[in-house]
C-alpha cells in the first residue's frame, strides 16, 4: 500500500494539470475568502467562511482528483495490473487515494490556521476537526461512486461538476441562511450538515450534543456513496 501511495504522490506532482486545477486553484480561492473575510462575514458569519474553506478544498481538490485519478488508472490498465499483485482491493484504493487525502487535510489545516490567526480562534476545535473529517470522508466516498460512472480523465471534467458545484452551493446556502427554515432539507443534502457543524464549531453558542447529531446525515451519505461505489466501480475500462 505504501509503495502505491508513494508512486501516486510522485504522479501528482508530475502532472501539472492536476497540480494546478486540483491543488493550487482551491488554495488560491480559499486565500481570497480569507483576505475578504470581513465582506463575506456580512453574508453569513466567520463559521460560514470556515465551512467554505473546507469544502472548496474537499470538493475541487480531493473529490475531483479522486475521480480523475481512478479514471486515469483504470484507462491505462494500471488498476488491472495492481489487482494481479498481492495487494488487496482495499489496499490498492487506499494507496491510490492516501496522498491526495493527506494533502487535502494539510491544506485545510493550514488554511484554517491562517484564518484563525487573522480572525480569532474557533470556539470548539475538536468539533471543527470532526466537521472537517466528516466532510473529507464524505467527499472520498462520493469520489469513489462518481469514478464508477467516469470512463476517462477527460470525462471526469463533466461527471464531477454536479457534486463539486452542488456541495459548494449547499454549503453557501446553509452558511448564509442558517437552518432556522427548511432545516431537515438543508441537513439531508450532501454537505449541509457538515457545513452547519463547521459553523457551530467556529462560532460557538450551540450545545456540543446538538452539534454532534449533525454527523449522522454526513455519515449516511458515506454509506450511500460506498454502496453506490460497490455497484458501479469497475477495475477495467468499459467495453
Amino acid at each position: 500500500m505504501l509503495s502505491i501511495a508513494l508512486s501516486e504522490l510522485i504522479q501528482i506532482f508530475r502532472n501539472r494539470l492536476v497540480l494546478v486545477t486540483s491543488l493550487i486553484i482551491p488554495v488560491v480561492v480559499s486565500a481570497f475568502f480569507i483576505y475578504q473575510h470581513e465582506a463575506f462575514a456580512t453574508l453569513g458569519s466567520l463559521g460560514y467562511i470556515a465551512a467554505i474553506l473546507v469544502f472548496t478544498v474537499a470538493a475541487f481538490g480531493l473529490y475531483t482528483t479522486t475521480v480523475t485519478t481512478l479514471a486515469a488508472r483504470r484507462q491505462n490498465l494500471f488498476l488491472k495490473r495492481l489487482r494481479s499483485t498481492a495487494a488487496g482491493d482495499a489496499g490498492i484504493l487506499t494507496g491510490l487515494l492516501l496522498p491526495i487525502t493527506v494533502i487535502t487535510l494539510v491544506q485545510v489545516a493550514v488554511l484554517l490556521t491562517v484564518f484563525a490567526a487573522v480572525t480569532g480562534e474557533p470556539a470548539d476545535v475538536p468539533l471543527l476537526v470532526a466537521a472537517v473529517l466528516s466532510a473529507v470522508i464524505m467527499m472520498l466516498g462520493l469520489g469513489l461512486a462518481t469514478a464508477g460512472l467516469t470512463n476517462s480523465p477527460e470525462h471526469a471534467q463533466v461527471t464531477t461538476l454536479p457534486v463539486s458545484i452542488g456541495t459548494i452551493a449547499v454549503a453557501s446556502w446553509v452558511g448564509v441562511t442558517g437552518t432556522e427554515e427548511l432545516a431537515a432539507l438543508k441537513r439531508l443534502l450532501p454537505g449541509g450538515s457538515a457545513t452547519e457543524l463547521a459553523v457551530n464549531a467556529w462560532n460557538g453558542g450551540v450545545p456540543v450534543a446538538d452539534s454532534l447529531i449533525l454527523l449522522a446525515p454526513t455519515l449516511a451519505w458515506v454509506v450511500v456513496a460506498v454502496a453506490l461505489a460497490s455497484r458501479l466501480f469497475r477495475w477495467e475500462p468499459r467495453r
